[in-house]
């Protein structure tokens, strides 16, 4: 089940916040006991707010809110430009106003002091939201996101894959394939990262097309590419995990970087995992964060 909640962001813009959780079991299970009726944390449940990465969406968090609906009020955020979220041309897409649209989101949704769990660009709004609101945030896990400055080179590269994909799609099997096999930067036949671009399109008139703009998303990117980050790294004071898929974009000697620089900062790997881990290999991913959510909120 999945239940939408609209947050208003930064600038008055309108936001869809995401709650999944499984539906509520009847009977017996499968050893013949009573079944427990879980759904929905309890009231009072902690906190957890999942930030996707850029051209993502709220629902690519469903397994892992699913996993932690039993004991977490848990709440998946489609940012501004993804997703059902609104995406206004004119809006700013930049790092304040996504920063500010978490807040928000905490804010309104009662979730504070939450555990965030950020991907890739969600990770960074995470880690920024919690040096700026050290009161909201109670612990921090940041999925596959580089502290250092990717560069100019890197942008362009973006801007160049986005004019390579081969829009509008005939149908969603044309996109899981050219998205896990023949997209230039798939180095191996990766089902999973076609499956994972298939939930970004939507069915228009001549075929299907990305939910989000292109244009919004390298405007996105490059209010944070050309930087380093690794003082608002440093300013974060509540405990953090650094989780990198091992074939991911994260470099481990970045990563244990960012570890040492974090106060109270701790690391994961998922082996066989790419950039996608959360997504790529759910159980492995649970199997990661597990330990640090016990110490952290309990689960």
């Amino acid at each position: 089940m999945a239940r939408r909640i609209d947050v208003t962001g930064a600038g008055g813009v309108r936001l869809a916040a995401w709650e999944f959780a499984d539906p509520p079991k009847t009977g017996l299970d499968p050893a013949g006991d009573q079944a427990d009726g879980r759904g929905d944390a309890a009231p009072g449940a902690p906190g957890v707010l999942l930030l996707h990465g850029l051209m993502g969406r709220a629902s690519h968090w469903a397994s892992t809110a699913r996993w932690l609906a039993a004991r977490h009020r848990a709440v998946a955020l489609d940012q501004r430009g993804h997703g059902q979220s609104e995406k206004p041309p004119r809006a700013a897409y930049t790092r304040e106003a996504y920063v500010e649209d978490a807040e928000a989101a905490l804010e309104q949704l009662g979730l504070a002091p939450a555990l965030l769990i950020g991907h890739a660009m969600g990770a960074l709004t995470a880690w920024q939201l919690a040096a700026k609101r050290p009161d909201l945030v109670r612990g921090l896990i940041i999925c596959d996101m580089r502290a250092s400055a990717l560069g100019a080179a890197s942008q362009r590269e973006w801007a160049d894959w986005f004019r390579a994909w081969p829009v509008p799609f005939a149908t969603l099997a044309d996109v899981r394939k050219w998205f896990g096999e023949d997209d230039p930067w798939v180095e191996r036949p990766n089902q999973a990262r076609g499956e994972f671009y298939a939930e970004v399109m939507h069915e228009g008139p001549d075929g299907w097309r990305p939910v989000f703009e292109p244009e919004q998303m390298l405007r996105s990117r490059e209010t944070w590419v050309y930087d380093a980050h690794w003082e608002e790294l440093a300013q974060v004071r509540c405990p953090a995990l650094v989780v990198r898929g091992v074939d991911g974009e994260l470099g481990r000697a970045e990563a244990q970087e960012m570890v040492r620089v974090l106060p109270a900062g701790e690391y994961a790997e998922v082996s066989d995992a790419g950039h996608l881990a959360h997504y790529e290999l759910p159980l492995a991913w649970r199997g990661a964060v597990q330990p640090f959510l016990d110490r952290v909120v309990g689960v």
